[in-house]
């Protein structure tokens, strides 16, 4: 376990971190031109074939690090605040430190979501000096199966790992639904991580599509106990859950395009991972004007939409005006200027 000297350092640089990400919510609820989060793709391989995953192949080079310093700038210019750094399996790319240390270097929080299977102690601590400051993985059971080999037995000892070396906030993600033979796994996943220090989440897997996939009985019995765990953080935003838990569609305001981008490994602007395709926009040409017009757009898969990235950033905005213009609504530039 970390020792004494290495627990202070921590408690520092996560002092830092929530002072900078308080300054960042405060821009958020201030502003409306500008991204809260984008997701970027460094590399679309994947070390592994969940079965319910649609976000991977087995053959896709590495994004050329210089493209990846030029989508990283033009997000910094945009004014984006969170970059999450996503796959694939992003920490098969043979840069990513770099990318991350240009991540810093814009002045944006850096984060990145990865199966864990790659991580040592020295990756680890080059994760540190490249200034990491969160990272999150998704363990779907305790043992493997036909449909996920992200597993706690297979990564409990990655987990000790970060335990022992990470500086960077580390969340633990288990899951329910989806082909998910026991749901008790969550428990004991989450009750791992928060034994090692970790936050613990839980979320509900999507479907090939990313929509709604109800719990049965013993999964909500499951996924509520796994709630009345879950540490105070940014990743608790998560209430829309509940409804998905019971088979019901969210009313809710979708700003994927505007609050929200999910920029895959062609450097296109989509609404997420699950909407690839849409609006599908170059990011180099993305503008204020393209946040303006998806910030009031319609999105017809929001009310069974399970990705929470999004429903996360879409909550700054839940009390500001409609997600699209009524027929007798004023005109646009007039509705922008409430942000």
């Amino acid at each position: 376990m970390a020792s004494a000297r290495t627990t202070v350092r921590r408690r520092l640089k996560a002092f830092h971190r929530n002072l900078r990400g308080a300054r960042m919510i405060a821009g958020a609820f201030a502003s409306t031109d500008h991204p809260l989060l984008a997701h970027i793709i460094p590399v679309r391989r994947c070390n592994l074939a969940c079965e319910y995953c649609n976000e991977y192949d087995d053959f896709s080079k590495p994004v050329p690090t210089e493209a990846m310093f030029q989508r990283v700038d033009k997000l910094a210019e945009l004014g984006t605040s969170v970059i999450t750094i996503s796959g694939g399996e992003p920490l098969l790319h043979p840069e990513l430190d770099e990318i991350i240390q240009r991540i810093r270097k814009r002045g944006m929080i850096a984060g990145l979501i990865t199966n864990g299977y790659l991580l040592v102690a020295e990756r680890i601590e080059r994760l540190n000096g490249a200034g990491l400051e969160w990272l999150q993985i998704s363990i779907d059971n305790v043992t493997p199966d036909e449909v996920s080999k992200k597993s706690l037995k297979v990564l409990d000892r990655k987990l000790e790992l970060l335990a022992e070396y990470a500086d960077f906030h580390v969340n633990i993600n288990s899951v329910v639904g989806g082909g998910v033979k026991n749901p008790e796994d969550a428990l004991t996943i989450g009750k791992r991580a928060l034994g090692l220090g970790f936050s613990s989440t839980v979320g509900i897997i999507h479907d090939g599509s990313g929509q709604l996939q109800p719990l049965n009985d013993e999964e909500r019995r499951v996924y509520h106990e796994m709630k009345s765990m879950e540490k105070s953080s940014f990743t608790r935003i998560n209430g829309f859950q509940d409804n998905i838990a019971q088979g019901r569609p969210n009313q809710w305001r979708c700003r994927a395009g505007a609050r929200y981008l999910y920029i895959c490994e062609d450097g296109l602007v989509h609404y997420c991972s699950q909407q690839r395709g849409y609006p599908a926009v170059p990011l180099e040409k993305y503008t204020v004007d393209d946040i303006r017009r998806e910030y009031l757009s319609e999105k017809t898969c929001a009310p069974n939409c399970t990705v929470s990235c999004v429903h996360q950033v879409s909550v700054f905005d839940s009390w500001r005006a409609p997600q699209f213009p009524a027929p007798a609504a004023p005109e646009t530039s007039d509705l922008i200027q409430i942000g």
